[in-house]
């Protein structure tokens, strides 16, 4: 059974692209964001492509609505318009339980930017080839393995472990709970009569 079958997880995700699609219009990247993080916890118990793929875009989607730039490009209005129409067919797809056609439009998201031209088409691959890299390392931060979770994003290993080590995560000791003096002393307090 995936994860688009489990009835739980398919109310959250089509709870995740209502509120994406309400943030989209009103430009509310600290929700749509929100959203994105939502996914991985989904995606590091079980692994699961689909939410990757969600958080992912969802990711990308922030970072593109976050660039106001990309609004002076003549082909913006375009693409804006298509990529909501995207979320509208996914979450219609999804509520109908047609998942690979849920699938197709949240591929269609991305593929969306391949038919874009010149700069503003470089910028948003680029936005989600760096989202991609993004959502992985949270991922391996959730504790999936950094080969399973390059794998699951469709990166390289290296990628990941460049960014893991940029970012510190990697850096953290999870069993360090408090100063080993510390420690001894609360020990010694136990066995006290």
């Amino acid at each position: 059974m995936g994860i688009l079958e489990k009835e739980d997880e398919k109310k959250n995700i089509l709870d995740i692209l209502r509120n994406v699609k309400k943030a989209l219009k009103t430009e509310d990247i600290i929700l749509i964001k929100e959203m994105s993080n939502r996914t991985i916890h989904s995606a590091s118990l079980y692994k699961d492509p689909d939410s990757v793929a969600i958080a992912v875009t969802i990711y990308a989607l922030s970072k593109i609505i976050e660039r106001k730039k990309y609004e002076q490009y003549r082909e913006w209005p375009s693409f804006f318009t298509r990529i909501t129409k995207d979320i509208d067919t996914a979450l219609i797809n999804l509520e109908k339980n047609q998942f690979k056609e849920f699938r197709d439009a949240l591929h269609d998201i991305r593929k969306a930017a391949n038919q874009l031209s010149g700069h503003l088409k470089i910028y948003i691959q680029e936005v989600f080839r760096k989202a991609s890299i993004n959502k992985a390392s949270r991922l391996y931060e959730h504790g999936v393995s950094m080969e399973e979770t390059a794998a699951l994003l469709d990166i390289t290993t290296w990628e990941l472990a460049e960014y893991v080590g940029m970012t510190g995560i990697s850096d953290v000791d999870l069993s360090i709970t408090m100063p080993i003096k510390e420690r001894i002393n609360f020990a010694k307090k136990l066995f006290e009569i």
